[in-house]
């Protein structure tokens, strides 16, 4: 069965001592929960990896990067290596961010890499995809996510997909304040099971994760999380409340 993800993603926000302080108060509200089959993440910046890995360490909280460089080392000022996540503790990694993408010119092919190093390394990869505005209201939207889709992952083995998680982010919702309604949301999230398929197997496809990112928040997330294909959120700013948060945990 395939687990309900809710993935914290911090982005530019939160200094040392705030990170130490989000994820502590993360975990105590989960600790006598039962989560069953939902797991949680949250992705602090990479000055607060260190720390905030320790921290969760001990708790039912897991940790992500929220970006990597495909090379193992080399002259690649402001950059961090897999090697260096995982000699903090952590084995999972965001990668394809619409924000990336966006300002720092992220490709397909560039992606491709980064899953590649990634997977080679034996971490975990949030993968995020999805369209602009313009692609949604011309119709391109589900040839632009089958597009960002294969480019970047439909190299790969079916074995390797055990270590993928899908993130499908509606550009036109990001910190937009706009939603896609749930049944825009299930709509897609149905079509990238559905190439998957056809790629790989059923198999393949059913086990996979597809996660929603785009301004989920406590109240809507019930509604959009009771579509069964989509399996929980990639959260954005209701990530840094932790009540908002822990709302959308209970959601799922």
């Amino acid at each position: 069965m395939r687990a309900k993800i809710v993935a914290g993603n911090w982005k530019m926000n939160n200094d040392l001592e705030e990170s130490k302080s989000l994820v502590k108060k993360v975990a105590k509200s989960i600790k006598k929960k039962s989560l069953n089959n939902t797991r949680v993440i949250v992705a602090p910046t990479f000055v607060s990896l260190d720390k905030v890995s320790k921290i969760a360490k001990e708790t039912k909280v897991e940790v992500a990067a929220q970006n990597m460089h495909f090379e193992k080392n080399g002259a690649f000022t402001g950059e961090v290596s897999a090697e260096m996540l995982k000699s903090v503790g952590v084995k999972i990694v965001i990668l394809g961010h619409s924000e990336r993408r966006e300002y720092f010119g992220e490709t397909d092919a560039l992606l491709a890499k980064k899953v590649d190093t990634a997977l080679a390394n034996k971490m975990e990869v949030i993968f995020c995809f999805g369209e602009v505005l313009e692609d949604r209201k011309s119709g391109k939207h589900f040839d632009v996510v089958e597009s960002q889709i294969k480019n970047a992952l439909f190299h790969l083995e079916a074995k390797a997909w055990k270590n993928i998680i899908l993130a499908y982010e509606p550009v036109w919702a990001i910190g937009t304040g706009e939603t896609a309604s749930p049944e825009q949301a299930q709509e897609m999230h149905a079509f990238i099971r559905k190439i998957v398929a056809e790629k790989y197997t059923s198999e393949v496809a059913e086990d996979v994760s597809i996660l929603y990112g785009g301004s989920v928040k406590p109240a809507n997330a019930e509604e959009i999380f009771s579509k069964p294909d989509v399996d929980g959120g990639l959260i954005g700013g209701a990530a840094l409340n932790k009540d908002d948060f822990k709302a959308i945990i209970d959601a799922i």
